[in-house]
C-alpha cells in the first residue's frame, strides 16, 4: 500500500474516533444538564418534611366536597380560588376507557343516574346530572373529564393528588400521563393509587410525574414498600399512623412524605400535627387553615 494511501486511512481512523469520543462527551453533558426533565423531587411537590407542630400543608378532599359537590369543576374552583394549593380529586374509568372524576364504583349517590361507572360509556356519564343531590343550586353540573380537570388546574394554578381508583392498564395510565403532559403539569401532579401494578405503570410512562402510594394498612417495612414502588410518600389512614407514630420519621429519613387522610375535625389535626405528618386531606380546608393559625398562636 502507497504510504499516501495507509495515512490518508489512519487520518480517517483518528477522525472517526474522535467524532465518537465527541458524541459521547456531549451525550454525558446533555445527560449532567437535564436535557431530559428530572424528576420532581418531595420538597419541590411536598414542602420540606415536617417536624412535630409544623402545619401540614392542606388538601382539599375530592376536590373540596364541603363547598360544591365533590369530584366537580365548581368544587375544585372554590378550593383553589379559596387559595387552598392542594386539591385531591378520585378518576375512574368509563366503559369505553375515559377518565372521569368519580370516587364511588357506581353513581348511585353522586348523581341521577345509577350503575358502576364502569359499565357506562363517556357519554351516559355526561348525561348524568351530577350537582342536584348536593343543592338545587348546582342542578346539571356534569361529571368532569380528567382533561377539563387538569385544565382548570392549570389556569387557576395550584397541586393535585391525582387517586387513579381501581386498577389501570398501559392505555389508560398513557392517557392520563400524556394529558398532564400537555398542560405541563408534571410537576404539579401527582399520581397515586392502592394498587403496585398501576404505579408501576405510571412510572414506566414518566420518570417526572410523581407517585404516592395509598395505604389503608402499613406493611411491616413500609421503608422498602415505598422504594419499591418508587413514591415519593405515602398516603394513609390516620390510625395507621397512630398505631405506628414512627413510620413518620422512617419515611422522612427515607426522603418521602407522609399525607393522612380524611381528618375533619381538630382532636384528628391535633394527634397528626403533633407527629409531623407533612400533608392533611380534608373535607374542610378553611376550617383546618383557620385551626392551623390558631394552633401556630399557641
Amino acid at each position: 500500500m502507497p504510504p499516501a494511501a495507509a495515512s490518508d486511512r489512519a487520518r480517517d481512523r483518528t477522525h472517526a474516533l474522535l467524532v465518537v469520543c465527541v458524541l459521547a462527551v456531549a451525550s454525558v453533558v446533555i445527560a449532567f444538564l437535564g436535557a431530559s426533565p428530572a424528576r420532581v423531587s418531595a420538597t419541590e411537590l411536598m414542602g420540606d418534611p415536617r417536624t412535630p407542630g409544623d402545619a401540614a400543608f392542606i388538601a382539599s378532599h375530592r376536590g373540596g366536597g364541603a363547598a360544591a359537590p365533590e369530584n366537580t369543576l365548581p368544587a375544585i374552583s372554590a378550593a383553589l380560588q379559596g387559595g387552598f394549593g392542594y386539591v385531591e380529586v378520585d378518576v375512574a374509568l368509563t366503559a369505553d376507557g375515559h377518565a372521569v372524576l368519580m370516587h364511588d364504583r357506581r353513581v348511585d349517590r353522586t348523581t341521577d343516574g345509577a350503575g358502576p361507572i364502569a359499565e357506562l360509556t363517556l357519554a351516559e356519564v355526561r348525561a348524568l346530572d351530577a350537582g342536584s343531590w348536593f343543592d338545587p343550586a348546582y342542578a346539571g353540573t356534569q361529571v368532569p373529564t380528567l382533561a377539563e380537570f387538569l385544565d382548570l388546574l392549570a389556569h387557576l394554578g395550584g397541586r393535585a393528588i391525582v387517586e387513579l381508583k381501581g386498577t389501570w392498564d398501559q392505555n389508560a395510565v398513557a392517557g392520563a400521563v400524556a394529558e398532564i403532559s400537555a398542560r405541563s403539569l408534571e410537576r404539579s401532579v401527582a399520581l397515586a393509587s392502592f394498587d403496585a401494578r398501576t404505579l408501576a405503570l405510571c412510572a414506566a410512562e414518566s420518570e417526572v410525574v410523581s407517585r404516592l402510594l395509598i395505604l389503608k394498612h402499613l406493611p411491616r417495612d413500609v421503608v422498602t414498600a415505598a422504594e419499591q414502588a418508587g413514591v415519593r410518600g405515602i398516603v394513609v389512614s390516620r390510625k395507621a399512623v397512630l398505631e405506628r407514630p414512627e413510620v413518620v420519621d422512617e419515611i422522612h429519613a427515607a426522603g418521602g412524605r407522609v399525607v393522612v387522610y380524611t381528618l375533619n375535625d381538630d382532636t384528628q389535626w391535633d394527634a397528626v400535627t403533633a407527629l409531623g405528618v407533612d400533608g392533611i386531606v380534608t373535607d374542610d380546608p378553611r376550617l383546618l387553615s383557620e385551626w392551623q393559625s390558631a394552633y401556630a398562636d399557641d
